[in-house]
């Protein structure tokens, strides 16, 4: 059985839980176009969550998806809101999932941990999962250390669950690759932060759409937490303190709630998540017309495939 008919979907596409962003305006309208969305979490109450999920069915009737930030120390309150609201979908990161996939898989919810290694997927796979999400290092926010194109190969021939491909996919060429490495589908944040509906600053948009190849910076890499976003002036203030032994002190002050900071328009003192692919991205587009187009170009760049010798 493929993805789209194990999930209920029409095009096999996860839009990525991207923290304060990955709300129902972007999620609804990532699963009524036919993918599916994921909610962002972190950071939510239990009633929260529930109210995130009760306005997305308003959006629509479609499966969507929440992800579970695991270091959070209410994950049981907000599993027992999932299994009473009968999700669809599960994705988790920043932890181990095992204690919770009994029962979400007992309330018929697939549950698709995010892994950056074959350590991780294969453990994974034991634990129960349906599926892996496998994020290379060229994704936004908090990422590995390989990179898609190395890492995906190598998870597909260690798992028989699903595997799906996050960092590095913004047009029909690298999906058409994430599929010639094996993949059932694809996990994106980056382009959805160029659509109409995704409700961060009309700043933060512009910004992801003037990006070039070499417009993103991976700041937190000594602390083994980096961080991939785009280039600002407190991020590469940030980069150079890091390199130079600042102190924790001083890095804490300039990051602490920076996210939200860029979220809301302030590309000087902000963080703003965005992975690699970003300079593949020349305009702000209705998500419909983001994930049509990605899988027309894909279905015609594997046709136009010729190996030659």
């Amino acid at each position: 059985m493929s993805l789209c008919e194990t999930l209920g979907i029409e095009y096999p596409i996860f839009c990525g839980a991207m923290a304060r962003i990955s709300l129902h305006e972007l999620v609804g309208a990532v699963s009524e176009a036919g993918g599916i969305g994921i909610l962002a979490s972190g950071g939510m109450t239990a009633e929260q969550l529930r109210e995130e999920i009760h306005k997305t069915r308003e959006i629509t009737q479609k499966p969507f998806g929440v992800n579970l930030m695991l270091q959070m120390d209410n994950i049981p309150e907000l599993v027992e809101v999932i299994v009473e609201e009968k999700v669809a979908l599960v994705t988790t990161g920043a932890g181990g999932p095992a204690p919770y996939i009994p029962t979400l898989k007992e309330a018929g919810i697939k549950v698709f941990p995010v892994i950056a290694s074959v350590k991780h997927a294969t453990k994974m796979e034991k634990a129960g999962a349906d599926g892996v999400i496998a994020e290379g290092q060229e994704a936004g926010g908090h990422i590995g250390s390989v990179s898609t194109m190395s890492l995906i190969p190598q998870i597909v021939d260690a798992v028989d669950i699903p595997v799906i491909a996050a960092g590095g996919t913004g047009d029909g060429r690298t999906v058409a690759a994430m599929y010639a490495l094996g993949v059932q589908g694809i996990q994106a944040g980056t382009i959805f932060l160029a659509s109409e509906e995704c409700q961060i600053a009309q700043s933060y948009k512009e910004a992801i759409v003037e990006a070039i190849d070499t417009g993103t910076i991976v700041t937190g890499r000594k602390a083994k937490d980096p961080v991939r976003s785009l280039k600002t002036p407190m991020l590469e203030k940030f980069l150079h303190l890091e390199q130079n032994n600042g102190s924790f002190e001083d890095l804490e002050h300039l990051t602490v709630g920076s996210l939200k900071r860029a979220v809301d328009g302030d590309l000087e003192n902000g963080t703003p998540m965005c992975g690699e692919i970003a300079g593949l991205i020349t305009e702000i587009r209705p998500v419909r017309e983001i994930i049509e187009s990605l899988f027309t170009e894909a279905d015609q760049v594997a046709k136009d495939l010729t190996i030659t010798k």
